[in-house]
């Protein structure tokens, strides 16, 4: 069987509106051998129909983001892995980006991101998080995290917790080398700040990030999290 270079790993779940435009933009990478991976999450609309001729392959697994990455990574056969949401773009030749990144001595990174929409703060929350990042070596999810899949087994995945999955995979990763933080950006959506409002936003996710730093458990973060959303 031949081994693509890079898999990209997509979680999803009733992401109908936006699976194809996310797909549509990888395929320039799928021709080159990019393997492109979705994970379902259970979606009750169009999600899996539209993403099955777009993909290498569309498979389905119990809910929650951390539990479909790893699903997604054991389906996958590249050796290094890109884990990517639904409503990011990435940017031209990321699987080049990537190579690089990790022919030294990085073994797992993150681009920068760029929040789409018409808030005047996107901008600026998109800068803090470039930033943030870069100082304290923690990624999110929104960057598209990378890694080799030697990285990835090491510490055994991501943890399968209802949330903050991708700052307790970043501090695994970091006690295998600091990241990658690539200045080419990814685009995302900046709906969540849009919908909920912006002030909003950016206080929960402090408040429930410092509770997560003092020890709070991710199931009582989560349970917050969506009752406030």
């Amino acid at each position: 069987m031949h081994h693509p270079s890079l898999s990209i790993v997509i979680p999803s779940l009733n992401e109908a509106e936006g699976i194809e435009a996310t797909l549509t933009a990888l395929l320039g990478l799928w021709g080159c051998g990019v393997e492109i991976v979705v994970v379902d999450g259970g979606s009750e609309d169009a999600t899996v129909a539209l993403a099955r001729p777009l993909a290498s392959q569309v498979i389905e697994s119990p809910p929650g983001r951390a539990r479909q990455m790893n699903a997604g990574a054991r389906a996958s056969h590249g050796e290094r892995l890109l884990f990517l949401h639904a409503d990011t773009r990435l940017p031209k030749r990321a699987d080049r980006r990537v190579e690089r990144a990790l022919a030294g001595s990085h073994c797992w990174g993150r681009f920068d991101v760029r929040l789409a929409g018409r808030h005047p703060l996107l901008p600026i929350i998109a800068f803090a998080m470039n930033r943030r990042s870069r100082l304290t070596g923690i990624a999110t999810g929104d960057q598209a995290l990378f890694m080799t899949r030697e990285a990835y087994e090491a510490v055994s995945g991501f943890p399968e917790q209802p949330l903050m999955e991708d700052i307790a995979m970043s501090q695994r990763l970091k006690r295998l080398s600091r990241p990658a933080c690539l200045r080419a950006r990814v685009t995302t959506s900046g709906r969540r700040w849009e919908r909920y409002g912006a002030w909003r936003t950016i206080r929960l996710m402090w408040r429930l990030r410092w509770r997560y730093w003092r020890g709070e458990t991710p199931e009582t973060l989560a349970r917050e999290y969506r009752h406030v959303r």
